[in-house]
């Protein structure tokens, strides 16, 4: 039973716990730091990340309620197709520092840096101090990770509280006291709930892995122990709804929820964001209707926005067992997969093997086992099967779990003694095997870090192999982290302006997987074709158009959109909103960020919401406050209405009431059209 108790014990290790230093601080420092920059390389160059939540931020900076509902537009007609906790701290800082790329992105990387600390304070109440330190490290080297963490997408915060939670979880079953037990539970309850306000139903993915760590780690007698489980639960559902319910319950004036088809949170929650994202097809509803390709097509930049294989899932590839594993995700998060399948399934078999000869083993390190692994299994299971829209930034969720695996198994493996100890050869092989594989899938992209990667992982093996333990340790930290550590440095010195769909890697990777175009247009250097005429892949990576406004806006408006604002703040008579946009919220996100007007997008994110109504429309030219509506220059397709998608008549009503102004007033093209309107 020797291999087995080494393999399911804990990995800390007491004799050197008993040696009080300074070293773990200052190299928790250093790590905190590395972290940091690599978050906030270059982000001032002008990039505003994801223009939409970009806008919505400036927005909500300008009053309470634009605030308090995440309003995308200063009139407050229509919120982002998400909860608000996200964008919070950025429209404070906004509101603090005004509207700047450095003010929307600098909280992304404070919550960054902190969720890097807080999984080092979680490993460390688990493991050990070098498993900790190890954990900190791979995690803030993770190339998704870094990509995310230096763009205004809703998922950094929402990793910040699920490891949160995390540490939450752990205080809790190390408790040998009743109160705070209970007390920390809660606390992991309610940090999960704030990640469902952050990106719904997604923080909800560990709850059932934490509920049956708990159970199965907790000290507690059986009746307490599902007793608090009950009353986390009640937490939990009081944390992540209490907006839903303040929205439906605000006795003023509030914005309609983007994305949904009624106008309420709770249709967003179960329709289009929730449940659509996992099985898709008339899930994926509210938020824009797309046009569905049949498997094995691809999109080709002309008409309705287009998304090839079932449930439309092609930003992220093709659902099934292998999508973590795939072309467009493969490169963001798997680096470490392999070696953590190893290590779970080694620490699975040896706690059977336990369990079978009645070996007494320790409650909370099994409950982090469980935690950590249903984390990492769980979420990655429904990411590779999910049938909706889906990007390959989601996996960022999954670093902390593979931080704290990777390094637990890591440190495990090499404080072994009996033949345990050769599957640390063994996972440097599995690790460096393929990365290499990753990297050959393009080799443009550092292509040397394999051929590196290899040899360290060679002389790692022969050196662990010849008794050399610490300089073989050394050696094996460099062939697991070298290929993530260049394309994460690397990530971040590009310093993309792609901000809708952040990914590490190649740039013509793009949104996870796609040649992504700014605006239609060839990026320079390259000999891509735009999309539309003949098909061209690298690496069996189609293209797709990048949506005006979507992403690469810097939050400055060009002359002739500039000319446009200043004609219909000229002759607007008073109006209260300057100018409507009819299309999408991106042809109105460059508006909202480069000018004080009050400029609506009519329809939300995709221009398929019923905000504002037709009815809203003649209530508000009846009564002065809205004289000028703009339209074309928006190449987001779907059905119906402008651009082919549903936008509940507002088109017709439009070329019912409005009359077309003549370009030349204004020095505008044909590309768009102002149109003033009548009552």
């Amino acid at each position: 039973m020797t291999a087995t108790a080494e393999v399911a014990a804990p990995v800390s290790d007491t004799a050197e716990a008993q040696q009080p230093a300074r070293w773990p601080a200052w190299t928790l420092v250093a790590i905190c730091v590395l972290a940091g920059a690599l978050y906030v390389w270059a982000i001032g160059a002008g990039q505003v990340g994801n223009a939409y939540y970009a806008a919505a931020a400036k927005s909500m900076s300008t009053s309470f309620t634009n605030f308090l509902f995440g309003s995308f537009d200063p009139a407050g007609v229509v919120t982002v197709d998400k909860p608000p906790m996200s964008l919070w701290p950025q429209a404070i800082s906004v509101w603090i520092f005004g509207f700047h790329g450095w003010a929307v992105l600098l909280p992304q990387v404070v919550e960054g840096v902190a969720a890097v600390f807080l999984l080092h304070r979680t490993v460390r109440l688990w493991a050990d101090e070098k498993v900790a330190l190890l954990a900190a490290l791979i995690f803030a080297l993770t190339p998704i990770t870094v990509a995310i963490n230096r763009d205004n997408n809703p998922d950094t915060l929402l990793v910040l509280l699920l490891v949160a939670a995390a540490y939450a979880f752990t205080r809790s079953v190390q408790s040998t006291e009743s109160r705070p037990r209970t007390k920390w539970l809660l606390w992991c309850a309610f940090f999960i709930g704030c990640g469902f306000l952050t990106k719904m139903l997604q923080a909800w993915i560990v709850v059932p892995g934490f509920a049956l760590a708990y159970l199965v780690g907790s000290s507690a007698p059986v009746k307490r122990r599902v007793l608090d489980v009950l009353a986390a639960g009640a937490v939990l559902i009081a944390s992540s709804f209490w907006w839903v319910a303040l929205h439906a319950w605000w006795p003023g004036a509030k914005p309609y929820i983007g994305g949904s088809t009624d106008g309420s949170a709770w249709d967003l929650i179960i329709g289009y964001n929730g449940l659509g994202r996992v099985f898709g097809g008339s899930g994926n509803r509210g938020g824009g209707s797309f046009t569905e390709l049949p498997s094995g097509q691809v999109p080709t930049g002309q008409g309705p926005m287009e998304f090839g294989g079932p449930g439309g899932a092609m930003f992220g590839g093709q659902p099934g067992i292998t999508r973590m594993f795939d072309a467009s995700v493969g490169g963001q998060i798997s680096w470490l997969l392999p070696l953590c399948l190893l290590v779970l399934v080694a620490v699975a078999v040896a706690g059977v093997l336990r369990w079978r000869a009645k070996v007494p083993g320790d409650a909370a390190e099994r409950a982090g086992w469980f935690m950590w692994g249903s984390w990492l299994l769980v979420t990655a299971l429904v990411f590779s099967f999910a049938q909706g829209i889906w990007h390959p930034y989601y996996t960022t969720m999954l670093a902390p779990a593979i931080a704290a695996i990777s390094a637990a198994g890591l440190m495990m493996f090499w404080r072994a003694r009996s033949f345990v100890r050769f599957l640390l050869p063994l996972g440097i092989a599995i690790t460096a095997g393929w990365a290499f594989v990753v990297v050959s899938r393009d080799t443009s992209w550092h292509g040397w870090a394999r051929w590196a990667t290899a040899g360290v992982a060679v002389v790692a093996i022969v050196v662990l192999l010849a008794g050399l333990r610490r300089a073989g340790l050394v050696a094996a930290l460099v062939a697991v982290l070298l290929t993530p550590a260049v394309w994460s440095t690397a990530t971040a010195a590009t310093a993309t302006g792609n901000g809708v769909m952040p990914a590490a890697g190649p740039m013509e990777r793009g949104g996870g997987g796609f040649e992504v175009f700014m605006n239609g247009q060839q990026p320079p250097g390259g000999n891509q074709q735009p999309p539309g005429g003949n098909q061209q892949q690298r690496g069996n990576r189609p293209q797709i158009g990048m949506m005006p406004g979507l992403g690469g806006n810097r939050g400055e408006l060009t002359d002739e959109q500039k000319r446009i604002l200043a004609y219909a703040e000229e002759h607007g008579g008073g109006a209260e909103i300057t100018l409507a946009i009819a299309g999408s919220a991106q042809a109105a996100s460059p508006y909202i960020m480069g000018s004080d007007a009050v400029v609506i997008g009519m329809g939300g994110f995709s221009g398929s919401d019923n905000a504002p109504s037709v009815d809203q429309l003649q209530t508000w030219v009846s009564e002065g406050k809205l004289k000028f509506v703009l339209s074309g220059g928006d190449r987001m397709g779907g059905r119906g209405g402008p651009g082919g998608r549903d936008d509940h008549g507002r088109q017709e009503w439009i070329t019912q009431h409005c009359s077309t102004v003549d370009p030349s007033a204004y020095g505008g093209s044909a590309e768009q059209t102002l149109m003033e309107c009548h009552a």
